[in-house]
């Protein structure tokens, strides 16, 4: 008879790992407590309007054609992909900004228009970067964190040096021009830390933006869950929602299953995906591996306040992705990770994805996602949502030159308490844990808990990290651990 799985929740890496478990003759359900599947990456719907609630970006195409052909498939069996051409815009100033554009020639070409003599540095930077790419994407990110051997390989021993210093001062000690050190350093803040905290094998992710590019799935990053949902359903896997879990139950040290809803639901191996944090407070104290204090003293990514905007005309100087850097990164960062606090003037990211994708917004009109990245933990109320919307907006008509107040529609906001109430978010965060060096692969919280038998974790705060591709990763690494203790 075959093993019955129960997961707890339905984001990318619970997906990825039921697909994986159900290809290998496991029966699998999945639990979700929200209405519709996709953990942060969940849709906003309204008046015509739709937006991508969670990740906006899709990097590292690589990562999701490796995961869909491990069923034979392919990502365009289930949705469109269209490389965007510009990636990005940075703003610096009003009516000053640099373009990133779709592959890294004119990538290079504009670091030379704005600082003449680093194309050459660039393309040497970029080098190491893709370097570290193939390296971590070939020998590093698909092993499960069991043990520090796994970082060893012959090309990581020749590699030690960069475990040790940072992407901050890679960066500075190459370019000078402070406009380009921040478009450098910007990718390293999808992996959850500051670049001084990021080491500099984590350049991979500048290889990502500049040399594989920036892509957007047609009809958003829902898609992909869509597509996730389909394949696993293809392969026989269970999908409940609205089932919120209560316990997961253990005798003798052996995980049984779980309660939702009062109801008992029996299983051979249970295996979360929510957050590791809450997923231990349903255990009885004695079977959690980590205490109270282990988690308040570990660096959490960042979360964020985010706005749901429907415009009702279109938006002028803006393209897809567009960020907003006329304010001091170093300030906002230390509201972020020294002393957590609202910031005073923040940096804050953009997305218009009516500018790529017409189905995202009526005729004529703009549907607008922005972002500001705050410190986990923070009080959280409607008045600081409304005072840091008028921050951004007033900002962003300046330095675009154009005015949009007037012609919102509605706004819908999702902030540190949304984080809590609907995916049971350890103080909030956006991003799971940061990729800092004391968290890194087997310093992380472990696949595998160490305390019951047959209980397994997997998402953004266990390995390898946060991010959409890694947690399509961590869906595999559970699934091969799983078939390696119970094949």
């Amino acid at each position: 008879m075959k093993n019955t799985i129960n997961i707890i929740g339905s984001g990318f890496s619970s997906l990825a790992a039921a697909c994986y478990l159900a290809k290998s003759g496991y029966n699998v359900t999945i639990f979700e407590k929200n209405k519709t599947i996709g953990g942060r990456a969940r849709q906003l719907k309204k008046d015509g309007f739709v937006f991508d609630i969670g990740p906006t970006w899709y990097w590292m195409p690589d990562v999701f054609e490796r995961f869909f052909s491990d069923f034979n498939k392919k990502p365009s069996d289930y949705y469109t992909l269209e490389k965007l051409n510009p990636a990005y815009s940075v703003y610096y100033g009003k009516n000053d900004f640099i373009t990133i554009e779709d592959t890294l020639e004119k990538i290079i070409k504009a670091f030379e228009k704005e600082e003449p003599g680093s194309s050459l540095k660039l393309k040497k930077f970029i080098k190491e970067a893709k370097d570290n790419y193939d390296v971590a994407i070939k020998d590093l990110v698909y092993n499960p964190g069991v043990s520090p051997l796994e970082l060893i390989t012959p090309k990581t021993i020749k590699k030690i040096n960069q475990f040790f210093s940072t992407i901050k001062r890679d960066v500075r000690k190459e370019f000078k021009n402070e406009r380009l050190i921040k478009i450098l350093e910007f990718p390293v803040l999808f992996l959850g830390a500051k670049p001084s905290d990021t080491p500099s094998f984590y350049s991979f992710m500048n290889y990502a933006d500049f040399g594989l590019g920036t892509f957007h799935p047609k009809k958003g990053m829902y898609q992909v869950i869509m597509a996730m949902e389909s394949l696993a359903k293809e392969l026989g896997v269970k999908i409940i929602t609205e089932s919120p879990i209560e316990k997961i139950i253990v005798e003798n040290g052996w995980a049984k299953g779980i309660i939702s809803n009062g109801k008992t639901y029996v299983s051979d191996i249970v295996l979360s995906g929510a957050d590791y944090h809450h997923t231990e407070t349903l255990l009885d104290k004695s079977y959690r591996q980590y205490s109270e204090k282990y988690w308040s003293k570990k660096t959490f990514a960042p979360s964020s306040l985010l706005f749901y905007v429907g415009f009702n005309k279109k938006l002028k100087n803006v393209n897809h992705h567009t960020l907003f850097f006329d304010v001091d990164f170093e300030t906002h960062a230390k509201a972020i990770y020294d002393n957590p606090k609202w910031p005073e003037n923040p940096l804050f990211y953009a997305s218009f994805p009516s500018k790529t994708d017409c189905s995202t917004a009526p005729q004529g009109k703009e549907a607008g996602i922005f972002l500001i990245p705050l410190a986990p933990g923070l009080e959280d109320t409607q008045e600081l949502r409304n005072q840091y919307f008028e921050k951004i907006i007033n900002r962003f008509e300046n330095l675009t030159s154009q005015n949009v107040k007037d012609n919102i529609i509605f706004k819908e906001s999702f902030c540190l308490n949304d984080f809590i109430n609907d995916y049971n978010s350890y103080k909030g965060n956006a991003y799971g844990m940061a990729n800092t060096l004391l968290q890194t692969a087997f310093l992380r919280p472990k696949l595998k808990s160490k305390k019951v038998n047959n209980l397994y974790f997997t998402g953004q705060l266990t390995v390898p990290g946060p991010g959409v591709p890694p947690s399509l990763i961590s869906g595999k690494l559970v699934a091969n651990l799983v078939s390696k203790h119970h094949s």
